[in-house]
């Protein structure tokens, strides 16, 4: 496709039907309706017709597609744009671009490493024509007009094929703030962005649920205007145990709370009550059955980490399953489990829906017979396809290791129930487990320990399963019919000024006052003559640098006017009356473990046990530091208070920080969860209201997150905080029976729900 799609776009308005869109795919009209020819047969089959329900047609094309095109329709995996090459797993430095002549897509080959293993990948149109790969994700960040030509010229060279099925590209949430992370926040600032979704979380305790529903509205407008029609969104996950580095990507430890967002969010992203339809975006629930319930915090990204741990019976029915059970009632068009793999070993006793005792299979969930298929689709009522998380068959293939990698994708079909597979593109390796299984491969081979042979291989009805599922996805987004979109329109539903404001609102609604002896709102009238200091501290000293110049910068833009002075900004805390003090602590890698537990303490240079391979603390010790120049804070309240002035506070929560270090030197503090700067500091000036509540439970301090020898938490990991104390050693309960939340000088437990106003 050489010519640029977006410029090409022919529509054909049904009276009653849907839009139909193409830039050389050929119609026909059967009366005074038109179809498109997707299926390549030029009549008005079942394929064609768009008055069939979508799951028809997906049953009667998926019987027309050969079998290499169905493989492809197995896998997703990153891709490349060709204008903003350098996001994703499959990018690298030494890639040499070779832009199409739309000057929109990367023909360049690629080969390289990744996190996810070596990748020997092709040009953009040879993966499509040849290779048949329709769905990928997308982590780059571009501006909305070049988001849709990039998905429109995707399309186009779809459309060439002898049967057509568009491209579903699938992407991270990206109406929220924050710091990039590969893997979880991959692209930000572009679309209207909200605070983190544990700000959204804190918003809505505090003032409802209008903040989530304008959200929910946003993202569905936006990404359709773009032509963005998969998100791996929203996260049912429960926060238990609070070292869990997804953490800030939750909406919190409460599950009734969790239920609730999900509930007014769903429908309103999807397009209704009953899953999605082509004015909506269909979304990913993760991490089934809930990543929150994580062995001392460690993530299964990295082998420490790699089992779900219950030890508190029946935790799963009570915390965990909920709220997933609340999206599977709205019919969420698929769901992601999580790498982990259930321990039997070191849980409590689980029951499944019907209470019967549930078997730990000791299989990574997208493998998990178990918890797929018995439990979400067969209890629960699941009705949509599985989507692995990225990387299963080549690096965190927990529970299989003893399986090659083409027994991996057919046990992951098979015994799992996974539909969609991610990582890598792996369709070379559908295509010998199904011909393993038309030669005999094990009568001749032995068959792993553990596993039967028909596990291992696949057949045609295992694969035309999956693509069938997937397939009804397309067709119920409306995709066949209309997969194009305007640039035009795009740009401008992006940059709605409605949907700026409302999500600016938003950042104020989520900042939660933790203490204030009188100090906040700090007004104009405590203003006059007075001088303060600004500072903002992070785990990186230069970030951190470069973040105190753009406070510092605000602070003149908001104030100055208004105190008529341009001295008010002191050079140094010993010339200062207040000071304000912004805390962006961070903790830990995503794809790798620390030598100990994650740190939640705001330190630096802390000297902390190191941990073995079984997580396991041991006499070694390293040093662990969450923010730079931590040790700083101390002196400069010693010196604002010297003076008689009074100190401020401002912590980013991602995790749930201990603040033993942090309270006791502020007079006033308030929370973020990747809040804009100038809604904090319109909380703090007086400016708003505050609403915001905390959406989890700060701890108390290392005792209550303390490792016995036996891997053994004081307080139970698989437990949201709210709860903990019930569990936990009568011995490190107060006199008001808490133990686990952290407890300031006023008296105020830090707990979910807590935050004040003024």
């Amino acid at each position: 496709m050489a010519k640029k799609a977006s410029d090409h776009i022919t529509c054909y308005k049904n009276q009653q039907g849907p839009l139909i869109t193409t830039v050389t795919r050929r119609v026909f009209t059967e009366g005074e309706l038109t179809f498109k020819d997707i299926d390549g047969t030029g009549r008005l089959s079942v394929v064609n017709d768009w008055r069939n329900p979508p799951e028809v047609r997906a049953a009667a094309y998926v019987k027309e597609l050969t079998l290499e095109e169905k493989a492809g329709q197995l896998f997703i995996s990153d891709w490349r744009m060709g204008k903003y090459p350098s996001a994703g797993a499959a990018a690298a430095d030494s890639h040499q671009v070779v832009l199409d002549e739309s000057g929109t897509l990367d023909e360049a080959e690629y080969h390289g490493k990744t996190i996810f293993g070596q990748q020997d990948l092709p040009g953009t149109t040879t993966l499509i024509k040849k290779w048949f790969a329709r769905h990928l994700i997308l982590r780059a960040n571009p501006a909305p007009d070049d988001m849709t030509d990039f998905l429109n010229q995707l399309h186009a060279v779809a459309e060439e094929c002898p049967r057509f099925v568009p491209v579903c590209a699938a992407s991270n949430s990206r109406n929220e703030n924050g710091e990039a992370v590969f893997g979880m926040n991959d692209a930000a600032g572009v679309f209207p962005a909200w605070p983190g979704t544990l700000g959204i979380a804190a918003a809505a305790l505090g003032s409802g649920m209008e903040t989530v529903e304008q959200f929910a509205d946003a993202v569905r407008a936006t990404w359709d205007a773009v032509g963005l029609k998969k998100g791996y969104m929203y996260m049912a996950d429960v926060m238990s145990d609070p070292r869990w580095q997804r953490t800030f990507g939750t909406f919190g430890e409460d599950p009734q709370l969790i239920s609730r967002i999900l509930k007014k969010i769903m429908p309103r992203i999807q397009g209704s009550e009953d899953g999605v339809t082509p004015e909506g975006v269909a979304m990913t629930i993760k991490h089934f059955p809930g990543g929150g319930a994580r062995e001392n915090g460690f993530d299964p990204h990295y082998k420490e980490g790699q089992w779900n741990i219950y030890a508190t019976e029946g935790s799963l029915q009570k915390y965990h399953l909920p709220p997933f059970q609340a999206a599977v009632d709205l019919h969420p068009s698929s769901v992601m489990p999580y790498y982990a793999k259930p321990s039997a070993d070191k849980s409590g006793l689980q029951k499944d829906k019907s209470g019967m005792p549930l078997n730990m299979e000791p299989y990574g969930f997208a493998y998990n017979k178990v918890f797929i298929q018995d439990l979400l689709r067969d209890q629960m009522g699941f009705d949509g396809y599985i989507n692995s998380d990225t990387g299963i068959i080549h690096n965190m293939s927990w529970g299989v290791e003893a399986l090659d990698k083409p027994e991996r994708v057919a046990f992951a079909l098979n015994h799992g129930g996974a539909d969609l597979i991610s990582g890598l593109f792996d369709h070379e390796y559908a295509l010998e487990a199904y011909q393993r299984g038309k030669k005999g491969y094990y009568q001749s081979n032995k068959v792993p320990e553990g596993f039967a042979a028909e596990e291992l291989v696949l057949t045609e009805e295992a694969i035309d399963q999956a693509v069938c599922r997937t397939l009804t996805e397309m067709f119920a987004l409306g995709m066949f019919e209309n997969p194009y979109r305007s640039p035009q329109k795009a740009k401008t539903v992006v940059e709605d000024k409605t949907l700026w404001n409302q999500a600016m609102d938003g950042h104020r609604k989520s900042v939660v006052v933790l203490k204030n002896d009188g100090v906040l709102p700090l007004t104009k009238e405590k203003l006059e003559g007075k001088k303060v200091y600004a500072e903002v501290f992070a785990k990186n000293q230069e970030r951190a640098e470069q973040r105190t110049t753009e406070l510092r910068g605000l602070l003149k833009k908001m104030l100055g006017q208004e105190i008529c002075r341009d001295d008010f900004l002191a050079d140094s805390p010993e010339e200062a009356d207040y000071a304000l003090l912004m805390l962006y602590p961070s903790s830990g890698e995503y794809f790798s473990a620390t030598k100990g537990f994650l740190e939640l303490d705001i330190c630096e240079n802390k000297t902390v046990f190191d941990v073995d391979d079984k997580g396991i603390p041991v006499s070694e010790t390293h040093k662990e530091t969450t923010l730079a120049g931590a040790s700083r804070i101390e002196e400069i309240s010693r010196n604002i208070w010297a003076r008689g002035g009074k100190v401020i506070g401002a912590v980013n929560f991602t995790l749930a920080w201990q603040l033993g270090c942090v309270e006791p030197l502020a007079d006033g503090l308030v929370g973020g969860f990747d809040t804009y700067p100038e809604a904090v500091l319109d909380v703090i000036l007086g400016r708003f209201k505050p609403t915001g509540k905390l959406p989890f439970t700060l701890p108390r301090g290392d005792e209550v997150l303390a490792v016995d020898r036996n891997g053994v938490c004081a307080s139970p990991n698989d437990v949201p905080g709210y709860d903990k104390d019930k569990y936990m050693a009568e011995e490190m309960k107060d006199e008001n029976k808490k133990a686990y939340a952290y407890r300031d000088k006023d008296g105020n437990y830090y707990e979910l729900g807590f935050g004040l106003s003024y």
